[in-house]
């Protein structure tokens, strides 16, 4: 089997994560969370208190942070976090310095694997324009916030379902009408509707790239 790249795109919580590391098991791929590093860099940018809205203090930031590193991931997946990274990601300066590092990370991991997937909300449109699979995961707000709302519980944070509804409808909005990199559907992507179950899912996007692979 050739050397793929495979981009999973969709909104918040729609089950981009779940999807891309399904596909990660099952075809033997490397996983990249591209939402991950916008976390990272976020986590960074309130510990060290860069004021992220001045050009010049975030160009020196980005200078010297020069590399993301994936190994500390602690305290990335609260709500806090969630909504200081949506602020911060709209920065076009931010934008760059990820992408730059995604393509970084994606080289150097086709040396060792057959293949990468990669999830977030630009990446099969802006990215990796080039990806041979392109999915874009759809999901009712509704049942995204039902699942948001569960995993935040499951892991001891206080939280209501209804303003966890409001947020990802706010994020949605926020994703969809940014100035830099917009969430929107790519081009020659496979549209999934992740409203059923996850195991319905994986039988499509499992049976989609056996057909591509084969």
């Amino acid at each position: 089997m050739k050397k793929l790249i495979i981009t999973v795109d969709g909104p918040a919580a729609s089950g981009k994560g779940t999807i891309s590391k399904h596909i990660k098991k099952k075809f033997n791929f490397y996983h990249l969370d591209s939402g991950l590093l916008y976390r990272i860099v976020t986590k960074e940018i309130v510990t060290k208190k860069i004021n992220f809205k001045n050009n010049k203090d975030l160009q020196i930031f980005l200078k010297k942070l020069k590399k993301i590193s994936l190994k500390n991931q602690s305290g990335l997946r609260t709500l806090t976090m969630s909504k200081l990274t949506s602020k911060i990601a709209k920065f076009k300066k931010i934008r760059d310095f990820i992408n730059f590092n995604q393509k970084k990370i994606v080289r150097e991991k086709l040396k060792k694997f057959k293949g990468i997937v990669i999830d977030g909300r630009d990446i099969g449109s802006v990215v990796f324009k080039n990806a041979q699979i392109k999915f874009y995961i759809k999901t009712n707000p509704k049942i995204r916030a039902k699942r948001r709302y569960k995993e935040l519980i499951d892991r001891g944070e206080k939280s209501i379902y209804d303003s966890v509804l409001k947020e990802i409808k706010l994020r949605d909005y926020k994703d969809k009408n940014r100035i830099n990199s917009p969430l929107v559907i790519p081009k020659d992507a496979v549209i999934i509707d992740n409203s059923k179950t996850i195991k319905t899912t994986k039988k499509l996007v499992d049976s989609f790239i056996l057909q591509k692979i084969s």
